[in-house]
């Protein structure tokens, strides 16, 4: 079973990202930072907030549907929001999708909040509500349960530090994941955690007989050229059993994103 786990940056770079997904597709991709704007047929909007504007994929999440015709999709929205076209406001959800191929039964999931709640009026001051999603699914070649969690973690102005509300987020995390699993399951929690390698988020899962892979196995980051500022660790990648772990990469080519695809072969 292959997961991969991608902040898709809202789409940015989609016209790279959908023939490197096509090409090989994976079972489960855990995808943060996605956009669905139902009410228009634009490519491209633009995302402001004070000095901070981006184009975003208007509608990433379709286009990902499409790129993955076999997989089963689920948007988990954080907050709505408007985009821009020009200067007319597009109402847009914002938050990340799982999309599980039809082979693998879904035999659980648990879809919710890490932080805050969510936000019909706007996308907020920050730090802003953040969704996690868990599936429970049945791999059919090794015969056992897989549950896969993912989140987006906070955006704080202030860097990558630890706060209370990383630590209460990471808590929910844990518990999320565990809501959806059983207790003999293999766990996978993965993710944009927004986090340095020594944080508290970390030492969280770690006690609870997680293992992080991008550090444990000597990667340097997972930011790829499109990010300029220095902080290279943001992605993270944690399995119950490293002993089940077949493969694990931080994908630097093609650039699909500012972040790095965390492929995970189970």
């Amino acid at each position: 079973m292959r997961i991969t786990c991608l902040n898709g940056w809202g789409g940015k770079l989609f016209d790279t990202l959908r023939p490197w997904l096509a090409n090989a597709p994976p079972d489960v991709l855990c995808l943060q930072e996605v956009i669905h704007s139902p009410q228009t047929d634009r490519d491209w909007l633009t995302y402001r907030d004070g000095d901070h504007v981006l184009p975003q994929r208007a509608n990433f999440f379709r286009e990902v549907c499409a790129a993955l015709p076999d997989h089963t999709a689920i948007f988990c929205p954080a907050a709505q929001g408007v985009l821009w076209d020009g200067d007319k406001p597009v109402p847009s959800q914002w938050g990340l999708a799982t999309f599980v191929h039809r082979a693998l039964p879904v035999i659980g999931q648990v879809q919710g909040f890490v932080h805050g709640c969510w936000s019909a009026d706007g996308y907020g001051e920050h730090p802003r509500p953040r969704s996690a999603h868990a599936v429970r699914v049945h791999d059919r070649d090794r015969n056992r349960p897989v549950c896969i969690t993912h989140m987006h973690g906070l955006r704080d102005l202030r860097g990558k530090m630890d706060t209370p509300e990383r630590t209460a987020q990471a808590r929910r995390l844990l518990a999320l994941s565990r809501q959806a699993s059983h207790q003999d399951d293999l766990a996978v929690i993965c993710g944009d955690f927004n986090v340095e390698p020594g944080s508290e988020t970390l030492a969280i899962l770690a006690a609870a007989g997680m293992t992080e892979l991008v550090t444990d196995r000597g990667f340097a980051g997972t930011r790829t050229s499109h990010y300029p500022k220095p902080g290279r660790f943001a992605d993270y990648m944690l399995v119950s059993r490293p002993d089940c772990v077949r493969a694990f990469d931080v994908v630097r080519d093609p650039e699909v994103s500012d972040h790095c695809p965390l492929v995970l072969d189970l």
